[in-house]
């Protein structure tokens, strides 16, 4: 079987000693710059994992100047063959109650500013341009563990979800809430493009849990509460519960699972996205 180690990318309520134990930080340089924190290194239920804050541990990083190709490469660099992401979402959709959780499979990007792909043709990308596809952006396997893993963890989940990602920090106008609403995605947020855009291109087993803590500014009802800084932070003490909860459960059912096949597959379809690389 392949020796496994699962990066966890998370927000507040994630950093939490109790999670991952026999911690050993690790601050680390990468060919794109340092990533948003030290590397928390440790064992959760005795498997491997590394858990890196992508705003920092103070939250002190905004959305678009997070550093998502330096995150990625950190955590490819250190061995990780899996990632697991958080992230805080509004709901666009009447069902998807604030405290639920939604195990994504698709997105939608309305970003403007970020850089998408590792190979942009400067001195410290690889050689080539990668055209990956985007058909199925998250990792089935993984995504199927974290059903079943929140259904054991008593957690209300959705069984898949379509984010759709702004560049923020601002929370979206009504206008445009809902005109999201209406496209049928089903959560909004600020982070899932592009990390998920490039651990696919890295060929790493990446998957996200999607909190919902809002229902953003798209409702117009005597009951609707628009999103807002005192609304998000309300609720989401309460879902960094959950998402442990979540954790402690996956880990180790990814471990008892043999992704020799898995990763191979993903490699390849990295491997073989990437086009003029020149003949040696």
């Amino acid at each position: 079987m392949t020796a496994l180690k699962i990066g966890i990318i998370g927000g507040t309520g994630l950093d939490n000693p109790e999670l991952i134990l026999e911690r050993k930080e690790h601050y680390v340089d990468t060919p794109f710059g340092k990533p948003s924190d030290a590397l928390i290194h440790g064992k959760i239920k005795d498997v491997n994992c590394v858990l890196l804050p992508r705003h920092g541990r103070d939250h002190t990083i905004m959305p678009s100047n997070v550093n998502y190709r330096a995150n990625i490469h950190a955590l490819v660099a250190a061995g990780c063959t899996h990632i697991l992401a958080s992230t805080a979402c509004g709901s666009l959709q009447q069902n998807i109650v604030p405290g639920q959780f939604l195990i994504l499979d698709q997105f939608i990007d309305r970003t403007t500013k970020r850089i998408q792909t590792f190979y942009d043709g400067e001195a410290s990308s690889p050689e080539g341009v990668c055209h990956t596809p985007m058909h199925s952006p998250f990792c089935e396997d993984t995504r199927q563990i974290l059903i079943k893993a929140a259904e054991k963890a008593g957690i209300e989940c959705h069984k898949r979800g379509t984010a759709l990602t702004i560049e923020g920090p601002r929370f979206s106008s009504r206008a445009e809430s809902i005109l999201f609403h209406k496209w049928g995605a089903d959560v909004i947020n600020m982070t899932t493009v592009p990390e998920v855009v490039l651990a696919k291109e890295k060929g790493i087993c990446y998957a996200s849990f999607a909190m919902a803590t809002d229902y953003d500014s798209w409702r117009d009802d005597d009951k609707a509460e628009h999103v807002n800084v005192e609304v998000v932070m309300s609720i989401i003490k309460e879902n960094g519960e959950k998402a442990k909860k979540l954790l402690l459960e996956a880990i180790p059912m990814i471990a008892k699972q043999d992704w020799t096949q898995v990763i191979a597959e993903t490699k390849a379809v990295a491997a073989g996205s990437v086009m003029g690389i020149p003949k040696k």
